[in-house]
């Protein structure tokens, strides 16, 4: 076992640590030093501090995020109680702010050592001191933006388990050139990139191992249309049955060039997430979010009726100044463009962001647990926080699940789409008494009966078109609130390829 280990607890198993990749990867001669071991914030606690204290690592550098912030914690209580000789460096997003803030004392009291920013280099120059006897005095290390090119490529520190089971995010390159309040990539400047040729070498490399599922972390995608018209065109010479590209995009920027090269994708292969966050001009102009919303709704517009990418949109609630008139104007707007998925999301504090400047003028209430979510403003109470809470967790279910497209717009009835959704969900949510373990069947049953029994639908009308949903994917089973109408039998899935599930379930709604 190496004298070095980096660890870390992800979201899920799915999830693989990219941080940690890119930090053993740039370990130099130090590398086969450094043993890499991920665990998930569902793992018992007791299993992860016994792996750890069985290595006996001289180093442990452990990553930190929003989600996994309070367990890190807890597990540092014991770690160095049982490995007094062991140096512990932490690092990580949800540390970012911590000199500023002075929060997160006990973590600061736990470490031995803290980088912010972009540790590539900053890690191993630390250990390398470390291991020659040399204990720096300064605790906590600012690093700054790292020069790409002077960094090796992480993609060989990916297991094939990591490439058969898990997803493998890549990137082309760092850094955003906005300013949007709420997000540390505010705080990320210049954009920097990895040579071209680097990167799609060792692209072509994870294709010759059998990845198919590339997940782009690049926060501005389209920004540089050289780079990324290079990318598109690298996989379209390269497709596959089974390829999947996810990529984040700028949402007013899409120029004909690049639309031209996204229309040559077949249905589901490549997913761009679009950050719209608000509406709200005046919202976007109080936390420096520069947005054309007239040119984001043409694209949105032009992808929805001349490709066949796969729109996944994100709106956030709960932002300085956007009140719930506002925020749903903004998700009625959103839905009329059709995108896929509409992704609803709580704001969140993020340590060291300029979005904090607003706390006393707009009255912000964080939570006091991770992930630190927004509980109310100025401008919105907690209970209208908590019906949008309500809302995006059914949303998720019966939209952005792929599993009701045809159906849920039966729901439509009055000019506000969020007013007759709401609805129903506030209407599902008092039936089931919880928002959570609801099967598909039980889902599909709820929809049959409001639509029958509250809005007064037809029923053989209503349980063709659930049957037809239901169906879709490849199911043959007839619930048995459909056992009594004359419903055709279930046809074969029309989207075979294989596409993660919700991106299955979508393009199959595309193609029949």
């Amino acid at each position: 076992m190496g004298r070095i280990l980096l660890s870390t607890l992800n979201a899920r198993y799915s999830h693989t640590s990219f941080g940690l990749r890119c930090l053993r990867a740039a370990m130099g001669d130090l590398r086969t030093e450094t043993d890499l071991a991920e665990f998930t914030i569902n793992d018992s606690l007791d299993t992860v501090l016994a792996d750890i204290v069985f290595r006996r690592p001289q180093i442990l550098g452990l990553g930190v995020y929003i989600w996994n912030v309070e367990p890190i914690t807890s597990l540092l209580r014991d770690l160095v109680r049982l490995l007094p000789e062991t140096i512990v460096i932490l690092g990580g997003p949800e540390l970012s702010g911590l000199s500023e803030s002075g929060e997160h004392s006990e973590l600061a009291e736990l470490a031995d050592f803290i980088i912010t920013g972009e540790a590539d280099h900053a890690f191993r120059e630390l250990c390398e001191q470390l291991l020659r006897g040399v204990r720096p005095e300064q605790k906590i290390r600012h690093a700054g933006a790292a020069d790409l090119r002077s960094l090796p490529l992480p993609y060989a520190e990916y297991t094939s388990r990591d490439l058969a089971e898990r997803t493998v995010y890549v990137e082309l390159s760092r850094g955003c050139p906005f300013t949007c309040e709420f997000c540390l990539s505010a705080l990320d400047i210049p954009v920097r990139t990895y040579p071209l040729n680097d990167f799609l070498a060792a692209m072509e490399d994870l294709l010759a191992r059998g990845l198919r599922q590339f997940k782009f972390v690049d926060r501005t995608f389209n920004l540089n249309l050289r780079l990324s018209e290079s990318v598109l065109r690298f996989f379209l010479s390269r497709l596959t049955p089974d390829l999947f590209l996810h990529f984040e995009m700028i949402p007013d920027r899409l120029p004909e060039s690049l639309r031209q090269l996204l229309a040559e994708f077949p249905a589901g292969v490549v997913q761009l997430e679009i950050g719209i966050q608000t509406f709200s001009e005046q919202v976007g102009e109080l936390i420096s979010r520069r947005m054309d919303s007239a040119a984001t709704e043409r694209n949105l517009r032009w992808l929805q009726e001349h490709s066949q990418v796969h729109l996944h949109t994100d709106l956030i609630a709960g932002l300085p100044g956007e009140t719930m008139e506002t925020f749903i104007s903004g998700f009625d707007r959103l839905y009329r463009l059709h995108p896929q998925e509409i992704q609803i999301g709580i704001l969140k504090r993020l340590k060291g962001t300029p979005l904090l400047r607003h706390e006393q003028t707009h009255k912000l209430l964080w939570s006091s647990r991770a992930p630190f979510e927004i509980l109310s403003t100025s401008d919105m109470s907690w209970e209208e926080l908590q019906e949008i809470r309500l809302f995006a967790r059914f949303w998720d279910l019966f939209a952005n699940s792929g599993n009701f497209t045809s159906s849920l717009p039966l729901l439509l009835r009055h000019e506000s789409p969020w007013h007759d959704l709401n609805q129903f969900f506030q209407w599902v949510s008092e039936q089931e008494q919880r928002r959570h373990g609801i099967a598909l069947i039980r889902l599909a049953e709820r929809l049959f009966e409001y639509l029958t029994k509250i809005c007064g639908q037809p029923a053989e009308d209503c349980a063709r078109v659930i049957w037809s949903d239901y169906t879709r994917s490849g199911r043959r089973d007839r619930p048995a609130f459909l056992r009594e109408f004359d419903l055709p039998s279930p046809g074969r899935p029309t989207a075979e390829r294989l596409l993660p599930a919700r991106q299955r379930r979508h393009a199959a709604d595309a193609e029949s």
